[in-house]
């Protein structure tokens, strides 16, 4: 009987720190996007996770690339 002296209190402290991670993670937008993860698996190269500084460098090594391709295109 003397055990419940303990686990009641501390059953209670358990209940209240669950209860104030579930709002901060409300608060911080933690369920903002549910299937955004799920889907970005089959996506091999995913511009929005990289950041700015990259996008910008990608974006024009993409394009140098292009350009490289269509003159060899041309020449033949």
């Amino acid at each position: 009987m003397s055990i419940l002296y303990m686990l009641i209190p501390l059953s209670l402290i358990l209940l209240g720190l669950a209860v104030w991670a579930f709002f901060w993670a409300v608060k911080h937008d933690q369920f903002e996007d549910l299937e955004g993860p799920a889907y970005r698996i089959l996506f091999d190269e995913d511009e929005n996770d990289l950041p700015p500084e990259a996008r910008g460098k990608r974006h024009r090594q993409t394009s140098s690339a292009e350009d490289i391709d269509s003159d060899k295109g041309a020449e033949r």
